[in-house]
């Protein structure tokens, strides 16, 4: 499907307070739902494997930023789930990455429906890593969207892809940076359509898949959580392929395959 991209901005993301200020915070909320997300497995302290950026107070509930970082770069990330304990669906994404990500660094906006924790669990082969920060926003599940039904799904499944240092010829072996954005309002079953008041229903990305040519960088099965027109800056290994192959599914069975190339045509 060929989509016309048209006044599309691609804003970077704002950086977040420093992270010392809003360390996770006592949670019966967590002390309920861990073993339906973690089960029995022992989490260690992940601060001394990946960092987590996100503001103490949120600008805007429905777009809050989040930053992970891996710190120790001595194992592998192979997965990780993204927790906001007080959203009524907590799981807002689970990721699988390939080795060209590593070391992970991931990008990304969430929303935020009350204060709460927010966490991300790691999983290596040394086990699993659970670090996080608590965010002040309310509302972000709630929140109207940005478009009207009519114009948000009009384009609905429009990509455009973003490499930093693109300047650099393109070369296997090195260090990039890529933003991929994905058009689409991820309705999250709470928000109300302002002319007639009534609840949109939940519409949203569940499954992603961002490939180098034929070589995974990484998967998500989404939630509510993720905001509206999905965002995913990333550093990856290239590998010389000459585009990023992205294939998205929504909850109503819609299916957006798009190939980006790395670099604009000559």
């Amino acid at each position: 499907m060929k989509h016309v991209l048209t006044g599309l901005c691609f804003a970077l993301f704002a950086p977040a307070v420093i992270a010392a200020e809003n360390p996770l915070t006592d949670s019966p909320t967590w002390d309920a739902i861990r073993v339906d997300i973690a089960g029995e497995a022992v989490l260690q302290d992940g601060g001394t494997l990946l960092s987590m950026d996100a503001p103490y107070r949120a600008e805007d509930a429905a777009t809050v930023p989040v930053v992970l970082e891996q710190t120790d770069t001595a194992q592998e990330i192979t997965g990780l789930t993204l927790v906001v304990d007080e959203n009524p669906a907590p799981v807002a994404g689970t990721f699988r990455f390939g080795e060209a990500m590593h070391p992970l660094k991931l990008e990304l906006r969430v929303r935020v429906n009350q204060y709460s924790n927010l966490r991300a669990i790691a999983e290596t082969p040394g086990g699993s890593f659970m670090t996080g920060r608590f965010v002040k926003a309310s509302g972000g599940c709630s929140a109207p969207a940005g478009k009207d039904p009519a114009a948000a799904l009009a384009d609905m499944g429009a990509m455009r892809l973003k490499l930093f240092g693109a300047e650099q010829p393109l070369q296997s072996g090195q260090r990039r940076e890529a933003q991929v954005m994905i058009r689409h309002p991820n309705y999250s079953g709470l928000q109300r359509d302002q002319i007639t008041q009534l609840f949109i229903p939940a519409h949203f990305i569940h499954e992603l898949e961002i490939r180098q040519g034929d070589e995974l960088l990484f998967s998500m099965e989404g939630g509510i959580s993720i905001s509206e027109n999905p965002v995913f800056r990333f550093d990856y290994t290239d590998n010389g392929a000459p585009v990023l192959h992205v294939h998205a599914v929504d909850t109503d069975g819609n299916v957006f395959d798009q190939t980006l190339p790395k670099e604009p045509p000559a």
